[in-house]
């Protein structure tokens, strides 16, 4: 039996994980602690919420009082801690809630474990899933590693690599049990819409602009959202504590050149002429501090762990465009703001 405490779970990333933790491992209970903002939405678990090994929290992690009593309550062994704010361009915008949420909030998780579990470590685990952009940004060489030093450009890459920096000190400095993954870019199904890609389906769709950075020239490796849980589900069971994993998708691809499959996936499975879509594409003014490539190697998953992606991009790409054609009324709720109303209601 473990109890594991699950931060973000209502977001994209972290109710992929929340599923297969639930599904997959039905004596272990799993508390979901989510503060329910943008991001979050409880309509992508609708399948798992009546599951007698599911728990849901409407909590806010930078609440220390409330983490602690969450710790206690529930008897936490474990965490894997994915609550963030996530997205660079709000993150230029507001860093102040960058810097409270991925710092402060992540402090908190750290201080109420170490808080519980300093009589007794055995057994127990901090899990901090992080991003590949604290590494900053590479030439047109070269990969990612767990050793290449960090040197964030923006605040929300600042604020993640802050956070990484508190989960390896308190590793150093008492001894608390941790592990920490780097991801590249996700994509699949239940993606908040601002996001790159499903942004891009849903305009492509209903025949909107697609705005591209600069030229569209910077590379991005990008991972399927499943494999990335299933990596997480591998290094949460088998990862050496104190050390980092790189995971990734192997598959580099120009911004304009991912936006043109989209395109021609998207015209093709709504019977279009092949590239119709492409008239859409604008070129707008670049991002400030708009890193050229993110690019992992995640050898040491693969050689230590086993972990490999299970999707070619395509075959990716084809299942999420599918997902997001198929699933009109979720994307609808999200983007008129809908699929807030019910569960803030139902919390409050």
């Amino acid at each position: 039996m473990r109890n594991i405490l699950i931060t973000g779970g209502a977001g994209f990333i972290g109710s992929h994980v929340a599923r297969l933790f639930v599904n997959k491992y039905p004596d272990y209970n799993i508390v979901n602690l989510d503060l329910l903002t943008y991001a979050g939405n409880l309509e992508n678990l609708k399948d798992i919420e009546q599951k007698s090994n599911y728990t849901f929290v409407k909590a806010d992690i930078c609440d220390y009082q409330v983490v602690t009593t969450i710790f206690s309550e529930y008897n936490i062994d474990s965490v894997i801690h994915l609550a963030a704010e996530s997205h660079v361009d709000r993150s230029i915008k507001d860093p102040f809630s960058f810097a409270r949420t991925n710092v402060m909030g992540t402090l908190s998780l750290l201080q109420a474990a170490q808080n519980h579990w300093k009589s007794d470590l055995k057994n127990k685990l901090f899990y901090h899933v992080s991003t590949d952009e604290v590494y900053g940004s590479l030439g047109k060489d070269g990969y990612f590693t767990e050793r290449t030093s960090y040197d964030p450009h923006s605040p929300y890459s600042a604020s993640k690599a802050s956070s990484d920096h508190f989960v390896r000190a308190f590793f150093d400095t008492y001894k608390l049990p941790v592990v920490i993954s780097n991801c590249s870019n996700n994509y699949g199904a239940y993606q908040f819409p601002e996001k790159l890609i499903p942004l891009f389906i849903n305009n492509i769709k209903n025949n909107k602009p697609l705005p591209v950075y600069g030229k569209g020239e910077n590379i991005r490796d990008w991972l399927y959202v499943e494999d990335h849980a299933k990596a997480i589900d591998i290094v949460f069971h088998k990862g050496t504590v104190g050390d980092t994993y790189n995971i990734g998708g192997f598959n580099e691809w120009k911004n304009i050149d991912l936006i043109k499959i989209l395109i021609k996936t998207v015209d093709q499975l709504l019977g279009r002429k092949e590239g119709a879509s492409e008239k859409l594409i604008t070129y707008v003014k670049d991002r400030a501090g708009h890193d050229f490539r993110y690019a992992i190697d995640a050898s040491k998953l693969k050689n230590e762990l086993g972990w490999q992606p299970s999707l070619q991009f395509e075959e990716g790409i084809e299942k999420t465009v599918q997902w997001y054609l198929d699933n009109e009324e979720w994307v609808k709720n999200v983007t008129s703001g809908e699929y807030q109303k019910y569960y803030q209601q139902m919390y409050e």
